[in-house]
């Protein structure tokens, strides 16, 4: 047993050490274009972290690097071979195809036992949000906890790992669905099942009781067609006292701009009145300086000409006079949208009351990026018509009702009574419940594209009503699409319990899981494991926005969940946000969140398992970056919460749902949708240091580390980021770091020490390559593929032993008429035919010219094209530092703005290991051919 004064130190997991960070990412990437059965589908959250990310990290975070062993590993070969091993599984887990692969789970599972002595620890979230680190928990075999103060968070977890266990394997009860399906009912499917019948009778229960207000459109040919959307657009009564007419607030006219079927709104003015027409074809089409009558600089009055600013408007509409005005119908054809002038009956049809049980709730005056209420927009029921909230209300009613139906239908199905499901049943009843919740769900989803703050979207591929929350905001609508609750498109319920049920079908739901409303700092506790999404700062008002569901939720499903939705709205005063108007203004909510992270925290790290590494997203952007790069407020609070709190950091991982060359290409390259921390608690005893003491361990430590992520599968442009890890690992070891006067080094300090520092290790890996490379190194990093002077050319050679001779013979320069100019890979690629470069009889080849050809191959043919060409590669030119080179021009290709070229290196460095293995075959095949 160790004294307090001695400590075992921890075998290092892989997450502390290396990850193949570019799959991870592009797998991340590609879940954006994954729609049907994605778990994100199942209900709207913001800011929710891909699942191949999550599952990646779970898995590294609890898997041993084999660096931790080296009686088993004794070589660096042995280690980077399974590395390797563990990294191909790592990407064969992450990708989505996979992700219900049972034997490649049980793989990854296997991996997890042998490094947690068979006793894997519970995985907790405290801040699960939209439930990914629990989802992608349960899905690696482990026991999955989600927590969040958020109602509606809380639900999307039951929804998505707690419920579908309970009733896995079993057939659906609707009279007649178990025969449908020959074969068993794996999963959950059977459950779904049910959800669609269940929701198709609702559906078709609403239609028989309101389908009168909503009628179908009349087609050129005396035909009937069913609406698919209603345009309208809001006025106010023109201020000019000669003209007074309710002048139309429309952000655009555009109705379809699909080529040869383009369709738009025409306004005209009538004895006093606006009246809507619909044209077609580009000769009368809105031309962009007056498409539509409002903006963010004010409105223009469509009769008199009248500028009315946006004040004006306001004023109206707090005083209840801003009205509406149907412009088109939109109605679905047998060859697409049909976009019908406005129709008298139809506009009656939605003139109805308000129900008098719609549910209320007051919206927020100052909740953060709503802008709805300066327009008069006071409580949730004004973000709807009076027809939208009938059909609402209509459906909510009828969950009460199917859920009746299906309690009856399990009971003669044989399932027994049993508990309900808040009371953890799994029998007749909780399955009712279950039932109830996912149609509940469907109304919730349903409310995205049923509100007046939807618009209409006119591009070519889509002619579709938009969601409300396309971004993390509820922005004002001015003209509004009002959606069919049977239309067939968006905003129909039957589509919105499509979109669940194929979530249903897909969940895993195998092993134990709970998900609880509690906030953070209750929720942390001994013998879990941590991997957490925490909010950001003050980037997201996730219990405002949210407010906007629940309500919905509450409305439906209360009586199934009563204590989790017993609040008339979120609760929001102990929620963990940087919000000024609840906290006393901005120093407020600073200290705020900075005392509430500290503490969930602290209380972490008291409760905190000694074998593995805890794991923090945070949502880091280039602009959150001060003027010298160095931090921000949220992540400079978060690292020096974390710190303060006793934790160090031992890795940082850029995680990124965008391509790293889709993001260069558009100048993003600081773009990381978020930074993934590893951490571990510091030593109560820790030692202090001096500045000196912290920059000597850094140049010490730093070197080997990058190293270490250089040998890993990670992109060039990942590189810096991740190298804070490594740098805030020293950093944080320390109780403190001291200055002369004995106050301690800040976090923003020492990112900028780690920062120069790691310019230094960069700098000096310069003088492991030849002197042809060095020499092209320092005119790229001056000239780039440009022209330079001769003379300064042959000072900068004569410096480094370098002759511009040998150069120019070599093939990597130019010298005409006094001028120097390094060969690019496209020049190159002029020069050289693709046959006529044979590296193998290359007498003065050097890394920089390997380099320089395999961007050139990789670029214009790819890696088996780039594989081929290395394994002709002479032995004496080393691998390691033709990738070191690779990742060093990108540095310096970035930090000189020369985009293409950086792109270009970025790729190889990112598709090196990739090469590399393929050359190794390449070389046998051509060994066999000869």
């Amino acid at each position: 047993m160790p004294t307090p004064a001695q400590h075992v130190v921890p075998r290092r997991k892989l997450i502390e050490v290396a990850l193949p960070l570019e799959k991870i990412n592009a797998e991340s990437a590609r879940e954006k274009s994954i729609r049907h059965g994605h778990p994100s589908t199942l209900h709207l959250w913001w800011a929710r972290r891909p699942l191949a990310a999550a599952r990646a990290v779970l898995f590294s975070q609890l898997v041993d690097d084999p660096s931790s062993f080296p009686d088993r590993f004794p070589t660096d070969e042995a280690v980077v071979a399974e590395r390797k091993r563990l990294h191909n599984l790592i990407e064969r887990l992450v990708v989505w195809e996979n992700s219900n692969d049972h034997q490649l789970l049980r793989e990854a599972h296997d991996e997890i036992l042998k490094s947690t002595d068979g006793n894997p620890p519970p995985i907790l979230d405290p801040f699960a949000g939209g439930g990914s680190i629990p989802l992608e928990a349960q899905r690696l075999g482990l026991e999955a906890h989600a927590s969040d103060l958020n109602p509606v968070a809380v639900l999307i977890n039951k929804a998505l790992i707690e419920i579908p266990p309970k009733f896995a394997g079993r057939p659906p009860v609707f009279p007649g669905a178990a025969e449908s399906q020959i074969n068993s009912w794996p999963r959950a499917t059977g459950l779904a099942e049910d959800v669609r019948r269940y929701g198709q009778w609702m559906r078709d229960e609403a239609e028989k009781r309101i389908g009168h207000l909503y009628p179908k459109a009349k087609l050129p040919d005396g035909s009937e067609a069913t609406v698919i959307a209603w345009i309208w657009a809001r006025t106010v009564t023109c201020p000019n006292p000669a003209c007074g007419i309710a002048m139309p607030l429309v952000r655009s006219w555009w109705l379809g701009k699909k080529p040869g079927k383009e369709a738009y709104v025409i306004p005209k003015v009538v004895d006093g009145r606006v009246e809507f027409t619909i044209g077609h074809g580009l000769a009368g089409a809105p031309a962009v300086e007056n498409d539509g009558t409002v903006g963010r600089n004010g409105a223009v009055c469509i009769g008199c000409g009248s500028a009315v600013e946006l004040k004006y408007i306001r004023l109206e509409g707090q005083a209840g006079r801003i009205g509406a005005r149907l412009m088109a119908i939109v109605a679905e054809g047998k060859r697409g949208r049909h976009y019908l002038d406005p129709d008298a009956a139809h506009e009656h049809a939605a003139k109805i009351g308000r129900p008098h049980n719609a549910p209320d709730g007051e919206i927020p005056p100052q909740a953060p990026s709503f802008r709805v209420q300066a327009y008069g927009f006071q409580r949730y029921t004004d973000l709807f018509t009076p027809r939208q909230l009938t059909a609402l209300t209509t459906f909510s009613d009828l969950v009460a009702e199917a859920r009746k139906k299906a309690l009856a239908d399990a009971r003669e199905a044989g399932l027994p009574e049993g508990e309900r499901l808040e009371a953890c049943g799994n029998g007749a009843a909780a399955y009712a419940d279950a039932v109830a919740t996912y149609l509940g769900f469907a109304i919730s989803r349903m409310t995205n594209k049923a509100s007046t703050v939807c618009s209409w979207d006119s591009s070519p591929k889509m002619e579709a009503v938009r969601s409300v929350f396309a971004r993390q905001a509820l922005p004002m609508s001015w003209d509004f699409a009002e959606s069919s609750p049977w239309g067939g498109s968006g905003g129909d319920y039957v589509e919105d319990l499509l979109w669940v049920g194929r979530v249903l079908d897909r969940t895993i739901a195998i092993g134990a899981a709970k998900s609880e409303q509690r906030d953070a700092v209750a929720a942390v506790g001994v013998g879990y494991l941590i991997s957490t999404d925490p909010p950001y700062y003050d980037n997201i008002g996730y219990s405002d926005l949210s407010d906007f569901f629940y309500v919905w939720l509450r409305r439906s499903l209360q009586p199934i969940h009563p204590d989790l939705l017993s609040t008339m709205l979120v609760p929001k005063s102990e929620e963990l946000v940087a919000n000024p108007y609840r906290h006393g203004g901005k120093d407020g909510a600073h200290k705020f969140f900075e005392d509430g992270f500290r503490e969930v925290f602290r209380r972490a790290r008291e409760s905190a398992i000694p074998d593995s590494p805890i794991t923090v997203y945070y949502a880091f952007k280039q602009q959150d970056s001060s003027a010298d790069g160095a931090a921000s407020t949220g992540w400079e609070t978060l690292l020096e919460g974390m710190i303060r709190s006793g934790w160090a950091i031992t890795a940082t991982w850029p995680m990124r749902s965008e391509l790293s060359n889709r993001m260069l290409s558009q100048g993003t390259n600081a773009l990381a949708s978020s930074i993934v921390l590893a951490l571990r608690p510091r030593p109560d005893d820790a030692a202090t240091t001096d500045r000196r003491g912290f920059i000597n361990a850094l140049k010490d430590e730093l070197p080997q580390a990058l190293r270490e992520l250089q040998q890993g599968a990670i992109a060039p442009v990942d590189l810096p980021q991740a190298a804070i890890g490594p740098g805030m690992a020293v950093f944080s070891r320390y109780s403190g770091v001291l200055a002369d006067d004995g106050t301690k080094m800040t976090v923003r300090a020492a990112l900028a020490r780690i920062n120069e520092i790691l310019d230094e290790v960069l700098s000096e890996q310069e003088g492991d390559f030849d002197v042809d490379t060095r020499f092209a190194i320092a005119w790229f990093r001056q000239h780039g593929f440009d022209s330079g002077k001769f003379g300064d050319a042959d000072n900068l050679a004569r410096a480094r032993n370098a002759s511009l001779d040998h150069l120019e013979r070599s093939g990597i320069l130019t010298k005409p008429a006094g001028n120097v100019t390094l060969l690019s890979p496209e020049a190159i690629g002029a020069k050289y035919a693709d046959n006529d470069y044979d590296p193998a009889t290359d007498n003065l080849i050097s890394t920089w010219e390997v380099v320089i050809h395999l961007t050139r191959v990789l670029t214009s043919k790819g890696v088996p094209a780039a594989a081929q060409l290395l394994s002709r590669v002479p032995a004496s030119i080393d691998r390691d530092l033709c990738k070191e080179l690779a990742f060093l021009m990108f540095a310096i290709a970035e930090d000189t703005k020369r985009t293409k070229i950086a792109v270009d290196f970025n790729a190889l460095g990112t598709a090196w290991n990739d090469i590399v293995a393929e050359s190794r075959t390449a070389t046998t095949q051509l060994t066999l051919d000869t």
